[in-house]
């Protein structure tokens, strides 16, 4: 589980939008303007444009 620190600092790599913290089936965080998806691994965010999955394919 994220901090609540981390989870309020942390905005989409590609828009700076805000981010919605998801953890059914798994951790992610989503960012609703770009349709993005940001896998969480072992409470640590994978900020990368490249590795972000389209919305609605996290899984």
């Amino acid at each position: 589980m994220l901090d609540q620190r981390l989870l309020e600092i942390l905005a989409c790599p590609a828009c700076k939008g805000p981010l919605e913290y998801r953890t059914e089936p798994s951790e992610v965080l989503v960012c609703h303007a770009c349709r993005l998806v940001y896998r969480v691994e072992e409470d640590i965010p994978i900020m990368l444009i490249d590795e972000a999955a389209p919305l609605g394919d996290e899984g």
